[in-house]
Formats: structure tokens, C-alpha cells, sequence
């Protein structure tokens, strides 16, 4: 029994090991070939490990001014995803405890986070251009804002939907106001799901490819446009590629990384419920 037991049990550990090694070996690909030659990126058989780091290039996307899309994308990303789970979180409560709308007003909200891009992509496009924002930060802030809306509503309506509404009773017999209600007792309560809706929210805008590529020009281009402008018709700078892939990485394992222990029970909590 004890010899089956051991038997499963080092089965389990080799087989998540090699899941781990399939998912992982992409993103050490990817870092191996931002540090190479480009004899070694084209060599065969394939170069593991490069014979010298080759900091250049890296080096040349900050002298290019490349580099800075991703600041561009840092700023769009963060201030949309704050803008939206203020508003979302507002409207989420709204809907929950008041019932807002009506009883399907929360699968309508949602429905519209269904809507493919490029179904508005134009329309937006030429009303942008009337209000001249195109390639401006806030073109893009607004209109991602408005984009992950309806997804932080319909998250963050589960959320609140789990906190006990005698706790916001005996606050308000207590004497808080209705604001106060919401910001001591219902905003701590529903931390963790505020904490796991903003990172994806925040991924959901810092991953955005196709209204950044057609409401941006050259001032405003945000990290996945930039990365697309080394593809060529005869040649791929692949080190480049690596390298803006790389930075453009960071910021997202910097994000989940701090959040990560709120992301498990969050990702379980509220959002299962309809």
C-alpha cells in the first residue's frame, strides 16, 4: 500500500514537473533570445544559452525611444483600471443592493463586454477624430475605461453580493451614512475581489492590440503595436522582439506577483454567482 502511495505520489510531482517545464520553457526562450547574437538566434541545432549576454539589445530600444511605449502602456493601463473599478465598483453596489436596473440589468451590463472590438473600432475611430483624441492618452484611457466597465460591474457584483447585508444594517442603526456604509464596512469586506478584478482588468488593458493600433499613430503607441513594427516583409528583428517582450512582461509578473495571494480566493469568491 505504502510502495502504491509513493508510486502515485512521485507520478503526480513528475507530471506536474513536466507541465511546469512546457509552460515555463516559452518565457526562458523568449528571455535566452533577447541577450543573443543573431548567429546564435538562427543557429542549428539551437543555442541554449548565449556564449555573452548582449545588453545592447536592450540597450537600443532606450536610445530608439521604443522602450517608452511601455511607459505609455503603464500609464493607459493603470489610470483606466483605476477609473474603472471606481465606477464599476459604484454601479456593482448600485446593482446589488438596490437592484438597479431591474433583475437583468447585470447580464445586460455584461453583454456588452461581449461586443467584439472591431465592430466598434471604426465608428469610434471617426468620432475620435471629431473630437481630435486620437493618439492622446486620454482617447484611450476613456475608451478602455469604458471597455472593462462592464466586466468590473458584473465581478464586483458577485463580490459585494457575498457580504452579509446585517453588517450594512447595523452600521446604518449604528449611524453611518449610506457613504460610510460603503466605504468601512462594504469596501475592507470586499478587498480580495477588488484586488483580483483590478489585475485582470489591468491585463485585459495593457494586452489591448486593436484599438491602440488604429487610434494611435506615434506619440500615444502603446507596447503590443510596438512590438508589431519589427515585423518586416523580409526580415523579423527577433532580438528586438525578445528584448520589448521582456520589458513588456515585467510590469504584468510585477503586478501579479504582489497581488498573487489575493488572486486564488478571489478568483473563487463572487464571480461564480449569476
Amino acid at each position: 500500500m505504502r510502495a502504491d502511495r509513493g508510486l502515485g505520489l512521485a507520478l503526480r510531482y513528475a507530471a506536474a514537473l513536466l507541465v511546469l517545464v512546457v509552460f515555463l520553457f516559452p518565457l526562458y526562450w523568449l528571455f535566452t533570445i533577447s541577450f543573443k547574437t543573431p548567429e546564435e538566434i538562427f543557429a542549428y541545432p539551437p543555442v541554449w544559452w548565449p556564449a555573452s549576454l548582449q545588453l545592447g539589445n536592450y540597450a537600443v530600444l532606450f536610445k530608439d525611444g521604443d522602450a517608452w511605449t511601455v511607459w505609455n502602456s503603464l500609464l493607459i493601463a493603470s489610470v483606466s483600471t483605476a477609473a474603472a473599478m471606481l465606477l464599476g465598483t459604484l454601479c456593482a453596489y448600485s446593482i446589488a443592493r438596490f437592484e438597479t436596473g431591474g433583475d437583468n440589468f447585470a447580464m445586460w451590463v455584461l453583454s456588452n463586454r461581449m461586443v467584439p472590438p472591431i465592430v466598434i473600432v471604426f465608428p469610434v475611430f471617426l468620432l475620435y477624430v471629431r473630437l481630435g483624441w486620437v493618439d492622446s492618452f486620454l482617447g484611450l484611457i476613456v475608451l478602455y475605461t469604458a471597455f472593462n466597465l462592464p466586466y468590473v460591474i458584473w465581478m464586483m457584483r458577485g463580490y459585494i453580493q457575498d457580504i452579509p447585508l446585517e453588517l450594512e444594517e447595523s452600521a446604518l442603526v449604528d449611524g453611518c451614512t449610506r457613504w460610510g456604509v460603503f466605504r468601512k464596512v462594504v469596501l475592507p469586506m470586499a478587498r480580495t475581489g477588488i484586488f483580483a478584478t483590478a489585475v485582470f482588468t489591468f491585463v485585459f488593458a495593457w494586452n489591448e492590440f486593436l484599438f491602440a493600433l488604429v487610434l494611435t499613430r506615434s506619440a500615444v503607441t502603446t507596447f503590443p503595436v510596438q512590438v508589431t513594427h519589427y515585423f518586416g516583409g523580409q526580415s523579423n528583428f527577433w532580438a528586438k522582439i525578445a528584448a520589448m517582450s521582456v520589458l513588456g512582461t515585467i510590469p504584468i509578473f510585477v503586478a501579479v506577483a504582489a497581488l498573487q495571494r489575493f488572486l486564488v480566493r478571489g478568483i473563487s469568491m463572487g464571480a461564480v454567482k449569476g
